[in-house]
């Protein structure tokens, strides 16, 4: 097949892999078009210095680049290797990143790359340069190394000409044309007009890099990106390296306690530093091709930056005091606010497609992933949730929040950060109605998605009188507080209002909406009015999208409880043409709305919470009155509200949901009636340990697009007998093949807590690893779950778990541990 007429913008690495991954299945209308002379354009591939080290706190990530070593390592030009496979050195010079690079190990055992801890000799007989005295151990990945990126941009388009792609140097993009597309009520692609003529297209695929936020607003597209300038130096010859052959013979290092990283170059060493201030550039303002002094992504060294990472490269490798600094720039790359590649469709410009903030580690991955993605309609290799350039919410878009996000991205790039980091400015942004009053009762507060959610509350301190909190190791420790124990066991014991502000809500109405979400999810829908529904949606490969709540709140309006835009995006694009289902189809009009900031929600949840809810409504919330996943409307005091019952601690209770403009009456009323029964306000520590104790699975992070629901252990989502919906036929096929489940470990010692990514052992064999943990302040143990292969997912079987330099013992349990019988959350 010919497949589409494809244009690739930007003939870098990401653009010239991704035209080799189409080519090769199947799609030859395909034209590359760039500003610059082949195969060197003048990107930040043309100067990028090659360094691929494979470790990330991110399974997708990692897996992008092994891929890329992988591949790459396959090629050649004319007998040039495009990769030297010479190893990574991560190296540590502090106590603490020492203690790092043992957890930065158990994610390359978690995601399965080789590595191994090397202690300060080994360091040296790896790396001669190394000063002895300075090093405290390293890490060793023995398959990372240098990738020659221009090598690479010539193979892989010498593989995509072969197959019939045509290749278009110096043309400039100046424009992307759109025409309205009725079908869905967008802008689509139609083509891209350059300096030399316009070429017809049904795909766009920005690869443009450091450009891409000003091409991707000729499509209508906001891309949260930044290029920022990072030093990169070289010295002029090294005497210890005099007569050295080969471009590089020793590994690749880290020295990250300094913000610094080294290569070699025959007989002289590159010195990148990211430990200058940040200088952000916009799209806009870099040089054209014709008027930069080197290549629009180089800009002038400035020395008085690099002084700091010369005097400590000098006292890590004092070989180097033997050399000058000959050579320096301040080379662009792209920085996005949350540290992710932006991949996918825009969802303002039908066909109109990005992969942006792509560093060469990850360049063949996102090729063959968006190459997937294109040909088939999803990803099979990789899950990409994270790389979703839909992913983020509308202020996160915003210039200012952009920018400086990026700017402290690049700060923190080679920082300790714990899971549960603070992060920084711009700060507060979205805080709920009842922000105020969480203040006032001394909440800590974390952000998420831009909100403010209090973590625990101070004013819940005197509640440690009454339990014993046991204290976790002192990473665990970090953001933490004993507080967080005694919000729990008040929860289970009493009652607590719970501020669910920040999950996503959206409304889908019309008299086809029953319809429409019968058809993109796997549970039945299609209930009586005041029904709620846990459901899930799936891709077309049967994994997992998204797990939601479904309730209908009359014939034809649903409020649906998400995850997030994505999911947002994913109703949106599958609406019906015009709005309205086909007759055959049941008929009748679709429209999707997110009300997430026009309303709020309080969780009323605990063996108390009817005692506080019942003297305040105006309708029957007895079991009898309002069954277990059933919704209704009423008033709360002056307050109408809509209110659910179901509950992600396990307890007794309500979501409780109106406008914002009556969130803090709702708040202040509950709170009044609450005191006399000992109710609290408890925050998202006690609620994790709640919800873990209960078996409530997180999407994102128990479970993603890699995974189908019988694997997920949500199978009880997927209805019986229901007529078709997206991912049905694929999933039918995957039922009776379950290799591996995510799977209920217990922890008896407290100390032992472990915090998500650790490598799960079979004995001396890695076979898995943590997703969600916490301590379970009931069942007084520690709780993490785990993908392991099905044999292993069995009660009683002993693993242990990598944590740090520790071995951690653990038991695969029943699910949940808590109220099998669930008869606290139906009485």
């Amino acid at each position: 097949m010919a497949g589409p007429r494809v244009v690739i913008i930007g003939a870098g690495v990401v653009g010239a892999a991704l035209a080799d991954e189409l080519s090769s299945r199947g799609w030859t209308e395909i034209t590359v078009v760039d500003q610059g002379p082949l195969p060197a354009t003048g990107g930040s591939s043309s100067h990028a210095p090659g360094l691929v080290f494979q470790a990330n706190p991110s399974k997708t990530m990692t897996e992008l680049a092994r891929y890329t070593v992988e591949k790459l390592h396959s090629l050649d030009v004319d007998g040039q290797p495009c990769f030297l496979q010479v190893g990574g050195l991560e190296l540590a010079t502090t106590p603490q990143r020492l203690t790092e690079l043992r957890r930065r190990q158990g994610w390359l055992t978690s995601w399965g790359v080789t590595s191994r801890l090397v202690d300060p000799d080994e360091c040296v007989a790896l790396h001669p340069l190394v000063n002895r005295a300075r090093v405290l151990g390293g890490l060793l990945v023995p398959t990372d190394g240098l990738a020659k990126a221009t090598l690479a941009v010539e193979a892989q388009l010498r593989n995509a000409r072969a197959r019939g792609v045509r290749l278009l140097d110096r043309h400039e993009v100046l424009d992307v044309r759109t025409e309205a597309d009725g079908a869905t009520g967008r802008d689509r692609v139609t083509g891209v007009v350059t300096d030399r003529g316009e070429i017809p297209a049904d795909v766009i695929v920005c690869c443009a890099g450091i450009w891409g936020p000003k091409v991707a607003r000729m499509a209508g597209t906001n891309l949260p990106l930044t290029p920022l300038a990072h030093q990169l130096a070289w010295t002029g010859p090294v005497p210890a390296m005099v007569g050295q052959a080969e471009e590089a013979v020793h590994p690749i290092l880290r020295h990250q306690d300094a913000d610094l990283y080294y290569r070699e170059r025959f007989d002289r060493i590159g010195i990148g530093s990211y430990g200058h201030r940040p200088m952000p550039v916009s799209a806009d303002d870099i040089a054209p091709l014709d008027c930069a002094e080197q290549m629009p992504s180089v800009l002038q060294f400035t020395p008085d930056d690099f002084a700091d990472a010369w005097t400590e490269t000098r006292s890590l490798l004092p070989a180097t005091r033997d050399a000058k600094v000959e050579e320096g720039i301040n080379g662009l790359f792209s920085f996005t606010t949350d540290g992710m590649p932006l991949l996918g469709e825009s969802s303002a410009t039908k066909g109109f497609w990005v992969a942006e903030a792509v560093w060469v580690t990850h360049s063949a991955g996102v090729g063959r992933a968006l190459a997937e993605w294109l040909v088939d309609g999803h990803c099979s290799s990789f899950d990409l949730h994270e790389c979703d350039v839909n992913r983020f919410e509308t202020h996160q878009l915003a210039p200012a929040y952009v920018r400086a996000r990026s700017c402290r991205n690049f700060v923190e790039v080679y920082d300790i950060l714990h899971p549960l980091q603070p992060t920084g400015d711009p700060r507060p942004l979205r805080t709920s109605p009842f922000h105020v009053r969480e203040r006032e009762l001394g909440g800590f507060f974390l952000e998420a998605a831009g909100w403010e959610r209090p973590q625990w509350y101070a004013a819940n301190e005197p509640l440690l009188d009454r339990w014993d909190v046991p204290t976790p190791n002192e990473w665990a420790a970090r953001t933490w507080s004993p507080i967080v124990g005694a919000e729990a066991r008040a929860t289970r014991e009493g009652v607590a209002l719970y501020d669910m502000t920040s999950l996503t809500r959206l409304e889908v109405t019309g008299r086809g909406a029953a319809a429409f979400l019968q058809g993109l999810t796997t549970s039945d829908v299609d209930k009586p009015v005041g029904s709620v529904t846990y459901t899930l949606m799936l891709d077309e490969d049967g994994g997992i999208r998204s797990d939601i709540t479904v309730a209908r709140l009359a014939r034809d309006h649903f409020q649906i409880g998400a995850n997030g835009p994505l999911d947002l995006h994913w109703l949106t694009r599958h609406l019906p043409e015009g709005g309205r289902l086909p007759e055959a189809a049941g008929g009748g009009s679709v429209v999707v709305r997110d009300v997430t900031a026009g309303t709020c929600c309080i969780g009323l949840w605990g063996p108390k919470a009817r005692e506080v809810l019942q003297p305040l409504a105006d309708a029957d919330f007895s079991n009898e009155g309002l069954r277990y996943f059933r919704a209704r409307r009423a008033h709360i005091g002056p307050v109408p509200v809509t209110a659910l019952r179901l509950s992600y601690v396990g307890e007794l209770g309500w979501e409780l949901y109106t406008t914002a403009d009556l969130g803090l009456t709702l708040w202040d009323t509950l709170w009044e009636a609450a005191r006399p029964y000992g109710g609290i306000a408890a925050g998202r520590g006690a609620f994790n340990s709640l919800r873990l104790e209960k078996g409530y699975r997180a999407f994102g992070t128990d479970m993603t697009y890699a995974h189908d629901p019988y694997e997920a252990g949500v199978g009880f989502a997927v209805t019986k007998g229901k007529g078709d919906f997206i991912g049905r036929a694929a999933l039918e096929r995957r039922a009776a093949d379950v290799r591996r489940r995510l799977t209920c470990l217990t922890i008896d010692d407290p100390s032992a807590v472990v915090m998500g990514k650790e490598p799960v052992y079979d004995g001396h064999r890695p076979v898995g690893y943590v997703t969600s943990a916490a301590y379970g302040y009931t069942m007084g143990k520690g709780i993490a779950y785990a993908w392991l292969p099905a044999e292993l997912s069995v009660p009683g079987r002993a693993v242990d778990i990598g944590y740090f330099d520790r071995i951690v013992p653990a038991v695969v349990a029943e699910e949940p541990l808590f109220d099998p019988a669930m008869k606290r959350l139906r009485g």
